[in-house]
Order: C-alpha cells, then structure tokens, then sequence
C-alpha cells in the first residue's frame, strides 16, 4: 500500500504571518513530501509493504523508520497548528493537568520554550501524557517520537531549522515563542482525553 501525503488541516496561508505560505510551501510541499517518497521506495518487497504507518514505526529502525516517524510526526505537527490567535490557552482538564506538572501556563509555556531552544541539532519537543496521567516534555531528536515509548502525543513542535529558517532564519526561541499564537488547544486536548 503505498502512503500518501496527507492534506494540511488549513489553508498554506492560514497561520501567517507568524509562519509564510513560503515555509509551508518547503516544508510541507517538499520536505514531508520527500518522506511519503521515500517511504514509498523503501517498503515495496518488505514486511512493511502493507503495513500502517504506527506499525512501521513501532516496528522499523534505520531509513524506513526515519522516513516513517517523519511523515507521522510532520502530520502531527500539522493538526497542532491554526490560524493566529492572541489570547490562546488550554481549558479544561488539559489546563489543570498542566498547571499541575508545571505550576501555571505561563511556566509551562517557558519550559516547553527552553527544551526547544535548546533541543540540540534537529528534532521535535513534545508535550506528552505519561502513563500516570500526568504530563510532561520530551525531546527527541532527528526523527524520534512519542510512538516507540509509553507517552502519549500531546502536542509537538519541529525545530528542524527547514520549520523556521525562512521565517526566523537562525533564531529558533523567537520561532518557538510565535507558536503559542497558533497552538491548536481543541487538538491537544483530544488527545489528552484519549
């Protein structure tokens, strides 16, 4: 079965101007494309030919897992971002469970920006929910995800340098920082509640 790109949940212009239609155009129109590609030469004639895109991951290492978590992580991505909203913040059981880990949004907003800024070389930085209920941040790098532990995906920022460069050219914390306009609170808490 051969994987397809998945469609953006908006439209290219949708989150501008914290990220330009230009950045979406590289960054989903090439490089998540570029995945799907690649998936889709790797697997023809292996164990993975007909499986779903979660169970490669689970199950894959070297190029196919990479190409694999990356066209499931950037489609993750995706579905955290909407159009720019000032006053943008979680409610609800999500809030409470965050204001719990970290003591309030806004200390939670400084931490998750501090693993990010600071998440050496490429890779993405997670909210996720542990196994207790509880959350808390994770780093993984290059294509590392949530999927091959026991978290669960809340939320997830990619700071490969092709998610801002155009944008933000080589100042990741600014980058990092604008995201919380378009963080689609509706998504992550879905995904909290399971």
């Amino acid at each position: 079965m051969a994987h397809e790109l998945p469609p953006l949940p908006f439209e290219k212009n949708a989150l501008e101007p914290v990220i330009s239609a230009e950045t979406i155009d590289y960054h989903y129109g090439k490089h998540h494309q570029t995945y799907v590609t690649k998936l889709n030469g790797l697997v023809p004639g292996t164990e993975f030919e007909n499986m779903a895109l979660e169970d490669i991951i689970r199950k894959a290492d070297g190029g196919v897992f990479n190409n694999a978590a990356q066209i499931w992580n950037h489609t993750f991505y995706w579905h955290c971002l909407r159009a720019p909203a000032a006053d943008n913040a979680p409610d609800g059981d999500l809030a409470k469970a965050i204001d719990d880990a970290f003591g309030g949004f806004d200390q939670f907003k400084e931490q998750f920006g501090t693993q990010a800024a600071n998440n050496f070389g490429s890779g993405w930085t997670w909210l996720v929910k542990k196994p207790d209920g509880s959350v808390g941040i994770v780093n993984t790098s290059n294509a590392g995800t949530p999927l091959t532990t026991k978290d669960v995906p809340l939320l997830t920022v990619d700071v490969w340098e092709h998610a801002y460069y155009i944008d933000y050219r080589n100042a990741r914390p600014d980058y990092v920082s604008a995201l919380w306009q378009l963080t689609n609170w509706d998504f992550v808490a879905k995904n909290f509640a399971g």
